[in-house]
């Protein structure tokens, strides 16, 4: 059984000048922190499905993830800057301290929000709207735990994110 632990988000967000999307998360799961790059873990379906909305081949490594999210004028970041969470179950999830989106929303052109997922959805409303005044869209989450949706599912409803 995992412990819970008190952990601090470990990488920065990935945005440029040009990024108009803004795709939150809740926090990095044990593979992604093991990785400091986002969705890390094999089985989600994260790079799959933004690889297919823009018709690209899903990305392999972490550069080739970063080029796939800036080209199409994306930006990656999550709700939660620190939190106590045993391994990276988001129902074990407490004591969250929300991430600040000022840096992105200052040097990027975001002006739309994609939640992944419940969790950062919650989170987002509950502490970081109001900062923001940038209305969010709960997307279902790539997760594998999230085991209802096919990966043809997400693409289906993860296709709102297209401009």
């Amino acid at each position: 059984m995992s412990e819970t632990k008190n952990i601090k988000h470990p990488f920065p967000p990935l945005f440029d000048e040009r990024s108009e999307t803004l795709i939150l998360g809740s926090f990095p799961s044990v593979k992604s922190r093991e990785a400091m790059f986002f969705y890390g873990h094999p089985q989600n379906r994260f790079w799959r499905v933004i690889a297919a909305l823009y018709g690209e081949d899903a990305p392999n490594n972490i550069e080739e993830k970063k080029s796939l999210i800036l080209r199409n004028r994306l930006a990656l970041w999550d709700s939660i800057q620190s939190c106590a969470i045993t391994g990276s179950s988001d129902s074990s999830v407490k004591d969250v301290v929300p991430n600040d989106l000022g840096l992105i929303i200052k040097n990027s052109r975001v002006d739309r929000i994609f939640c992944n997922g419940a969790l950062s959805y919650k989170i987002y409303m509950k502490f970081i709207f109001p900062l923001t005044n940038i209305k969010a869209e709960k997307l279902p989450s790539t997760s594998p735990a999230n085991a209802a949706y096919s990966t043809d599912r997400l693409i289906k409803e993860w296709s709102i994110i297209l401009k």
